[in-house]
């Protein structure tokens, strides 16, 4: 039997866009939200497909982090002072969503589990997202 689950996890976080010639070149934060659809088997014995907590916890790596394009000049003075989250290009909420979703299928075959995320939504604000169907 194949179900689908859901879960909205919300975490605050600053980034800034290298590329991008515009006032999010600044550094600057937003409250962000993602909401992510998993579908697969549930384990025959608990039903579980996936945990709710392990989709938050894997979510909320990024909650009170600063994240960086790997190749921005910030982010080796900032690590001075605070860790930095890095990705590969602009931590764009359409990048946000590819990475949080990659996490979250590799979850998924850390414990076992016959499932994958099947949609996912980064908001960035509150009128503002970006949404990935797999």
């Amino acid at each position: 039997m194949t179900v689908r689950i859901y879960k909205e996890v919300e975490f605050d976080a600053s980034h800034r866009l290298l590329q991008y010639a515009g006032k999010c070149h600044n550094l600057h934060g937003h409250r962000w939200k993602v909401e992510v659809w998993i579908e697969g088997v549930p384990d025959p014995v608990s039903c579980i497909l996936l945990d709710y907590a392990r989709i938050k916890q894997v979510v909320q790596r990024f909650d009170h982090q600063i994240v960086l394009n790997a190749a921005d000049p910030m982010v080796g003075a900032i690590e001075q002072f605070h860790p930095v989250v890095v990705t590969d290009g602009d931590p764009t909420s359409e990048l946000l969503a590819r990475i949080i979703a990659d996490d979250l299928d590799a979850e998924c075959r850390i414990v076992g589990v016959g499932a994958r995320v099947t949609r996912i939504r980064v908001w960035e604000s509150p009128n503002a997202y970006a949404e990935l169907d797999r």
